[in-house]
């Protein structure tokens, strides 16, 4: 495999499980050293191990502001650069909306918006001065409308829109800011989902499969080869956009 990230240094969050463990270990076979960062710490010590090289687990949660502050520190104090920052770190907490509590809106846009907020603005404290950087950021193709996740929805549409602000602001400064927007991936996430509903995870994906043109539910690989390619030198003149992985689904 390429080279791509070579003597670089990514952050991403979430990176313990699913997507952003993708993403983690695409960015780290291409070369970069990555700071696997989750609230758990237990699982970013083994996410980081499974990937190995160099590696490193991080512990923040993404929605306080102090420990966002501190993880970039370390990061830059450690490798003395931050390259690339993959906001994945994401939570649901889905119901419909005569259902829905306060407390579940609020920690769906704390963890997938004001997350991602904290982040860039970490991270670009480091990449403004080196007139350099990659911010990809997590969105969904729930940010077009999904029963039962208003929640989910207004955080990834908020992040697009985030993604089209950061690109203006930091794009004079040399820093990419894009977002992928998957639909159905996969994951443990989607999983519980299925349980939840008292279905067989296999049986929910192949449901899903029908509805999709490509006949096939995304893996978190096909969404970190997208993520790879927007925080690659790659995609040098792509800023301000989302990018759908869905299959073709609408």
């Amino acid at each position: 495999m390429s080279q791509r990230f070579s003597d670089r240094v990514a952050l991403v969050t979430g990176a313990a499980v699913g997507i952003g463990a993708a993403v983690a270990q695409r960015l780290a076979s291409e070369g970069a050293t990555v700071a696997v960062l989750d609230r758990d710490a237990e699982a970013a010590g083994a996410s980081a191990r499974r990937i190995g090289g160099t590696s490193f687990p991080l512990v923040a949660d993404v929605a306080c502001a102090d420990e966002v502050e501190a993880a970039v520190t370390e990061v830059a104090e450690r490798c003395g650069r931050l390259d690339v920052l993959v906001n994945n770190a994401g939570v649901t907490r889905d119901n419909l909306l005569f259902k829905l509590s306060e407390d579940d809106w609020d920690t769906v846009l704390d963890v997938n918006l004001k997350g991602a907020f904290l982040c860039a603005r970490a991270a670009q404290r480091v990449m403004v001065p080196a007139r350099s950087g990659k911010i990809v950021s997590l969105s969904s193709r729930s940010a077009l409308g999904n029963r039962g996740q208003a929640n989910y929805a207004a955080a990834k549409a908020g992040i697009q829109g985030l993604t089209a602000t950061l690109a203006q602001e930091l794009g004079p400064f040399g820093i990419n800011a894009n977002a992928v927007a998957p639909g159905f991936v996969a994951t443990e996430m989607t999983d519980a989902t299925a349980r939840r509903q008292g279905i067989e995870p296999e049986d929910y994906r192949a449901r899903v499969a029908e509805q999709i043109p490509l006949r096939r539910v995304a893996q978190p690989e096909d969404v970190a080869a997208v993520v790879a390619f927007l925080a690659s030198d790659d995609a040098r003149h792509v800023t301000g956009q989302t990018i759908y992985v869905t299959g073709g689904q609408r």
